[in-house]
């Protein structure tokens, strides 16, 4: 991935594999949501602080490609970029790539609306919370 905003170490569970003895896909989503969390924590404003702000972030779309498979104990790392954000709603692209080698396993992408946790009615960053924004731009 050319210039991610952050990049995520994970190593795969064993109860996350499957009769196959490969990491099953529906973890791939909560790979994706670790390392939405850690960035967020990163630049500053952890999931906590939001939402003790009043606000929320829910997904309103995931997709996942799944190229080839991790397996048990294969450490991989997540790269995290900020596709597209326009104050209201943001883009999330992930790509999983073999922590050794660099080969791509999984990629995939997340949309996602900011709202009031009281209301669910929509907040717009830029104009609200500037300094929360400057996280996504």
């Amino acid at each position: 991935m050319e210039n991610p905003s952050y990049v995520f170490e994970r190593t795969a569970l064993y109860y996350e594999t499957d009769q196959m003895a490969i990491v099953h896909h529906s973890n791939y989503i909560r790979w994706f949501e670790e390392a939405r969390i850690a960035y967020m924590k990163d630049k500053g404003y952890p999931y906590s602080k939001m939402e003790s702000m009043g606000i929320m972030i829910p997904v309103m779309g995931v997709d996942c490609k799944y190229h080839r498979p991790v397996k048990f104990e294969q450490t991989v790392l997540i790269y995290v970029k900020i596709a597209e954000f326009n104050g209201a709603k943001l883009e999330i692209e992930y790509e999983v790539c073999d922590k050794e080698t660099g080969v791509v396993h999984i990629t995939g992408h997340s949309k996602h609306c900011f709202v009031r946790s009281d209301t669910f009615r929509p907040v717009r960053l830029k104009k609200d919370h500037p300094e929360m924004a400057e996280i996504f731009e």
